[in-house]
């Protein structure tokens, strides 16, 4: 039995999904400009996690005048709103107007074959398409990936719906530990990896990003490794058509035999990929909230 407040939640949930759904046949031009009021409408309201980014690019980018921060702030905003509301059309569109919407470019022959496989695949807005731009537009592969359950079970049985849209992906939970993974990997199961957030100090190592000491899983380097499996990029771009998913060359001589030394690298890499697209990148998230013994909080 649900008690008040819980129908409550699943009304107004429920509401959203079909919100959503009646979203995704609407012209992509009218939805950015939903997300783009959506965005400021954010920025305005939510005061802490504005600030939360503000100090994310202070952090990373000291370089840049106030008013550039500014901008890529408000402009963070934006493109999270229109990331978050093009989900409509990515899980509930017809498969032609996705394929029209989605593009994939770069090392595309990187996708194909059965060799093990770990796609890079950092925390940009359009994370969500890169996943459905490779599976429309290479050979069908079984594949999986990490995932944390949502609190509400009507939004997480929504989310993995659409995430299982196309294509078979294999959910692993962070309970279900390693060896299923690594196991996968080497019978060919490409695993779809986002190792850059903040997951606390157990598990992790303090390595460089823009500079700052950042708690970083050093899964990548780990899961390459056990699994004997090759590291593909995916970087994902919002466009005015829709997205941009391109396949990166894999990285060679990676993973080395220093998993700190090999989050270093990936850490690397990933500030030269934010570069071109500053405003694209999840600083929504506290990525420097764990600190090294002896620091204060920055946030």
């Amino acid at each position: 039995m649900r008690t008040p407040r819980q129908w409550a939640s699943y009304l107004f949930t429920r509401a959203g999904i079909i919100f959503m759904q009646v979203l995704a046949a609407l012209p992509l031009g009218l939805v950015r400009a939903m997300g783009k009021a959506l965005g400021w409408f954010l920025y305005f309201v939510v005061v802490s996690r504005r600030r939360v980014v503000q100090t994310n690019l202070l952090l990373c980018f000291p370089e840049r005048s106030d008013e550039e921060r500014q901008a890529l702030t408000r402009q963070t905003f934006i493109y999270f709103a229109q990331a978050w509301l093009d989900r409509a059309w990515l899980w509930h569109a017809s498969p032609e107007r996705v394929r029209q919407r989605v593009q994939l470019t770069g090392a595309v022959e990187e996708l194909g074959g059965k060799e093990p496989t770990v796609f890079f695949l950092p925390h940009f807005f359009g994370m969500d398409a890169a996943w459905v731009a490779v599976v429309l537009r290479s050979p069908p592969r079984q594949s999986t990936t990490i995932y944390t359950d949502q609190s509400n079970k009507l939004v997480d049985r929504w989310i993995l719906r659409g995430r299982q849209r196309f294509g078979y992906l294999r959910l692993f939970g962070r309970i279900d530990g390693v060896k299923p993974i690594v196991s996968a990997l080497r019978e060919g199961q490409p695993l779809y990896l986002l190792p850059d957030m903040d997951f606390g100090p157990e598990d992790s190592v303090f390595v460089p990003f823009f500079g700052m000491q950042a708690a970083t899983v050093p899964s990548l380097p780990r899961f390459a490794r056990l699994g004997r499996a090759k590291v593909v990029p995916l970087l994902s771009r919002l466009t005015a058509t829709g997205y941009e998913v391109e396949v990166l060359p894999a990285w060679q001589d990676y993973p080395s035999d220093d998993l700190v030394a090999d989050a270093a690298l990936m850490n690397q890499r990933l500030e030269s990929y934010i570069r071109t697209m500053p405003s694209q990148y999840y600083w929504v998230h506290k990525r420097f909230k764990s600190r090294p013994e002896g620091e204060a909080s920055v946030y």
